[in-house]
């Protein structure tokens, strides 16, 4: 009996030369539906319409055409059990031997702007997802394709093998999908969810992804590791490299590192340096190249291999600048075309646009022994109206501004954070310490003569009066902290006796 393949898919690419293939190499016969047949007419090849094989017209508008006996039964039977067979002959129904199928493009849909529901919901498959789950439940007995880039493989199968691929091939596909359906879903799943903002957490959480490159290492040359999309192409995934090496684990992390804290000042001109996860140096400035200048003079020495963003298109200024020291990555929103030229000089340095950097990710995941933790993230907009002056010393709006950068800048630092600000910059940064008495040493030391007149900012309560007391110590003049202390009261004390302006924001951030 000749062969029956079922086409129907939503990706045309290498249909044709599949089709081709499969008719005047192998002698396949093609049944399809839809779009899928009417390509396959026009190039000339022999098609039957599901339609007409089973004998029913596609209705709904289209949204009833392969859901019938006749195409379920052909990709379900097993072929070695005679009941099944006996099902097949008394029915008037083929053996499928192939189902090459892939779905709406429903998250290039919701991935247009201004899309409304209605057209999201039109491109929910019923009818791909149900062929693909059956084929690939069924690969014993026939081979399933999702993806253009099997179909090369699979005609190379049949060369090989007699015109019956194997298993272990059949099987591969399989898995490929039950991945392909299970990603869908995930991603119709999650659309619909952020519909239903009531909710911010499901009871039943799905993560999906599609590898895109698999780096050279993850955090360790033993490690390995690889980078995956979650939906459309976005974010990282829809940035353009101008030049440099491929990105590696480590730099991919440091860049959502970055885009976080730039991603918090859009009016003034910004510059953040990051290492490890944490900044070394950020400014703001009347132009970008004043932002990164200060930036940089925060910690020259941390600086070396950093990652540079910007929330302001590169000049060629500011590239000139960048040329100066050794950097790992560059990634700004635009970037002129003298400023590439500038930037090509050096070939390794890796530079990324990303028109959007104030997009991120609404919720945070972290994997733990035996699942997984969810949590939304901490985009909580800084209102400072709702900041609440405790010292005696009132802030003036210049000591304001200046206490709301400090802010800005420690949500993004490791716990316990603190941080000290002079003129829009920051000027020392204690990280990641196991106690809030040594993250204060650390950045008084960085600041130096710099914390005089300057400005510290504590990601959390302080427990004592006794860093209020060191910082006043170094020179710091203002100080905002959350609040919320037992001892608060021996806090306000210290600073009102110093002569400090004290702040509490009422809202922590700790970053683990």
């Amino acid at each position: 009996m000749t062969r029956l393949a079922l086409l129907s898919v939503s990706n045309k690419t290498g249909l044709i030369d599949l089709a081709r293939s499969l008719v005047n190499e192998f002698g396949f016969d093609i049944i399809s539906s839809g779009g899928t047949a009417q390509a396959l007419k026009e190039a000339g090849l022999p098609v039957t319409k599901v339609a007409e094989y089973t004998g029913s017209p596609e209705i709904l508008g289209g949204r009833v055409k392969t859901l019938h006996p006749r195409i379920h039964g052909g990709i379900l039977a097993r072929r070695d059990l005679d009941a099944d067979l006996q099902d097949l002959q008394a029915n008037q129904i083929r053996p499928i031997d192939l189902v090459v199928v892939n779905l709406y493009p429903f998250a290039e849909t919701i991935a247009q702007p201004g899309v409304t529901l209605t057209a999201a919901i039109e491109q929910i498959d019923i009818g791909g997802p149900a062929m693909l789950r059956a084929a690939s439940k069924n690969f014993a007995h026939l081979t399933v394709l999702c993806n253009p880039n099997q179909y090369d493989e699979y005609l190379q199968e049949l060369r090989l093998h007699d015109g019956v691929p194997s298993l272990e091939f059949r099987q591969k596909c399989a898995l490929q999908g039950f991945l392909h359906t299970s990603s869908y879903d995930q991603a119709i799943a999650a659309y619909l969810s952020s519909q239903s903002p009531a909710q911010d957490l499901p009871d039943n959480y799905f993560l999906g992804g599609v590898k895109i490159q698999t780096l050279r290492y993850g955090e360790n040359p033993h490690q390995s590791a690889s980078w995956y999309r979650t939906g459309n192409p976005s974010g990282w995934c829809g940035a353009t490299q101008l030049q440099g090496k491929e990105l590696s684990y480590n730099n991919l992390v440091d860049l959502e590192a970055a885009r976080q804290i730039i991603a918090e000042f859009r009016e003034t001109p910004a510059a953040t340096i990051i290492k490890h996860t944490n900044p070394c140096g950020t400014a703001l400035g009347d132009s970008l190249l004043e932002a990164y200048q200060k930036a940089f003079a925060a910690d020259s020495v941390s600086a070396f291999g950093g990652i540079v963003a910007f929330n302001r298109p590169i000049d060629a200024a500011t590239a000139t600048e960048l040329t100066k020291t050794f950097l790992e990555c560059i990634v700004a929103p635009g970037c002129d075309g003298e400023a590439e030229q500038i930037l090509a000089q050096k070939a390794n340095l890796r530079v990324l646009i990303l028109p959007d950097l104030q997009t991120g990710t609404k919720q945070i995941i972290k994997q733990i022994a035996g699942g997984f933790l969810v949590q939304t993230a901490d985009d909580i907009v800084t209102d400072t109206s709702k900041w609440q002056v405790v010292s005696d010393r009132q802030p003036t709006p210049e000591e304001l501004a200046e206490l709301e950068f400090a802010w800005l800048v420690c949500k993004h630092v490791k716990s316990n954070a603190i941080v000290t600000t002079r003129d829009r910059t920051t000027t020392g940064i204690g990280a990641g310490q196991m106690n809030r008495v040594g993250s204060v040493k650390i950045a008084l030391e960085q600041a130096q003569d710099r914390a005089r007149g300057g400005f510290l900012a504590s990601d959390a309560f302080f427990p004592f009066d006794d860093s209020v007391r060191t910082a006043a110590a170094a020179g710091i003049t203002a100080i905002v902290q959350p609040g919320g202390s037992l001892r608060d009261r021996d806090s306000i004390q210290a600073a009102n006796e110093l002569g400090l302006v004290m702040v509490f924001t009422q809202t922590r951030h700790f970053l683990h």
